[in-house]
């Protein structure tokens, strides 16, 4: 499945012209490699989206084409989380 597909799907991201921006700014990368919106990802991949104030790290566990609100949080597991002070942020 296609990375920004992938990411509207699983609701970690709500639009996927949103996820293709954030995809074609670098701000995502599968297993440690910087990924464009149309890479496509599987069951096992590491995500890791930098949102924000965020970093998100997530494995996917499920691949799926559609899902429902209460069953799109199931398609991944949180690895890590981290918050970037501003001086951080500002440095991209």
């Amino acid at each position: 499945m296609r990375l920004d597909k992938f990411l509207k799907v699983s609701r970690l991201i709500k639009r996927r012209t949103l996820a293709k921006e954030v995809s074609d700014q670098g701000r995502i990368e599968i297993n440690g490699k910087e990924a464009k919106a149309s890479s496509t990802v599987k069951v096992g991949d590491e995500l890791t989206l930098r949102l924000g104030q965020r970093i998100l790290t997530v494995r996917i566990d499920r691949i799926q084409e559609t899902s429902k609100k209460e069953e799109a949080a199931e398609m991944y597991t949180i690895v890590r989380e981290e918050r970037l002070s501003q001086q951080e942020s500002s440095i991209d």
